[in-house]
């Protein structure tokens, strides 16, 4: 295998640029610029995991609702705690029963964790610093006042904000949620996603392909990649006939959301793709990024459906990174979330010339408290094995001087840190 940046100066790889090209930062640009908007579902707690929240969480009640003995022990008065007098054993009191009250003097009460604890009371000795006998506990040590008490509304009170609107839910989001009672929750709405491969040479994963064949790994990838938004895809491939496309498209243009495709937008004679699109009315807003790999994306919007094409270039690492950038990015717009920014530092000096924005797989390591990148090497842009060596994408500009060790750019993650 080569170094994928052994040939970036020289110009190898056809480097031709082309006055229909838009820069890469225009493409992104308008990528987040024309967002979908897909409302707000009611979802069962139990799947609401790894959604994002639509609306806030707000507090029913004090947490916690009383206050809870955190240790078990027994409950007494600080003012009534000394080593040389006894105190009598005026009761149990268990987690989950009502509160009791301790009678006055040099009185105490068993408590366990959670229970809550008595009236009168103010401190709670756990069992490993007291002796009990006869009905008596004794102190083997002064205690502090108020200890071992998790006080009422220590935490929040009643109508506190516990959890932001746009906030993606995990375990401790869904704990909370359980316990000001939200049986079901409203989360923002995801699209309904159609994945399409295209072209004569891809068979199914478990067929045997000729030698002129290779299995569909790209349609396979992408559901993985959108598994990890919660979306789960409908999966089509289309051979390289234009009515048979034709007439798959203007059915998913219909019916879905979302059209991500693979294969069939670039420049060669059976790339059949821009211009069905165009039959079909999808308004292309733009067809060809100055970027490497994935120059021959196409975006567009079919209005009268609100139905988004993402059209990626066949090449596993180019629809890969695509995907990565263009895709994650444009869903976060749609779900009113802002965009997350992350760098990393180079661990050796590039030099990148010509006119294409370069992304470029990279391993990282934390050092210290820093994310560090190295470059890995690739084949090309169809060097699908590749991938499973990445941990993401560094973006690097055409520029007259070196990228410097120790320098920070952006990075695109692929793997979840």
């Amino acid at each position: 295998m080569m170094n994928p940046l052994s040939d970036i100066s020289s110009g190898k790889f056809g480097q031709k640029t082309g006055d229909n090209m838009i820069s890469f930062d225009k493409a992104y640009r308008i990528v987040l610029d024309h967002p979908g908007d897909f409302g707000i579902e009611q979802v069962d707690l139990s799947e609401a995991g790894n959604r994002f929240l639509a609306k806030n969480i707000i507090a029913d009640r004090d947490y916690p609702p009383f206050d809870r003995a955190t240790k078990d022990g027994i409950a007494l008065r600080y003012k009534d705690a000394n080593k040389n007098t006894p105190l009598v054993i005026k009761g149990i009191v268990a987690a989950g029963t009502p509160r009791q009250k301790l009678p006055k003097g040099q009185n105490c009460m068993e408590i366990m964790t959670g229970a809550v604890v008595p009236l009168n009371a103010d401190t709670v000795v756990m069992y490993e610093d007291i002796d009990v006998s006869s009905g008596q506990a004794h102190l083997n040590k002064q205690p502090e006042k108020g200890q071992n008490i998790h006080l009422k509304g220590s935490d929040d009170n009643k109508g506190a904000l516990l959890i932001s609107a746009g906030k993606r839910i995990g375990a401790s989001e869904i704990g909370i949620m359980a316990t000001v009672g939200k049986s079901s929750v409203e989360v923002k709405k995801l699209p309904s996603v159609a994945v399409v491969s295209t072209g004569n040479e891809l068979v199914d994963i478990d067929k045997e392909p000729l030698p002129h064949q290779i299995r569909r790994s790209n349609a396979y990838t992408l559901r993985a990649a959108l598994s990890v938004q919660n979306i789960t895809p409908s999966l089509h491939h289309l051979p390289d006939d234009p009515q048979m496309i034709r007439n798959q498209l203007q059915e998913l243009v219909r019916s879905q959301d979302v059209l991500i495709l693979s294969g069939g937008v670039s420049m060669g004679k059976f790339d059949y793709i821009p211009k069905i699109l165009a039959e079909l009315k999808v308004d292309k807003l733009f067809h060809r990024v100055k970027q490497r790999p994935g120059k021959p994306f196409w975006f567009g919007r079919h209005n009268d459906y609100n139905t988004w094409v993402f059209s990626f270039p066949g090449n596993p690492v180019s629809t890969f990174i695509n995907h990565h950038i263009y895709f994650n990015d444009w869903l976060r717009a749609s779900l009113g979330l802002a965009q997350q920014q992350f760098n990393v530092i180079l661990k050796e000096e590039l030099m990148i010339q010509g006119s294409l924005t370069r992304f470029i797989g990279v391993k990282t390591v934390w050092d210290n408290g820093k994310l560090l990148a190295s470059t890995v090497k690739s084949n090309s842009s169809g060097d699908l094995i590749s991938l499973a060596s990445y941990d993401g994408f560094i973006r690097l500009d055409p520029q007259k001087h070196p990228y410097k060790k120790d320098e920070a750019v952006s990075f695109i993650p692929t793997r979840l840190y």
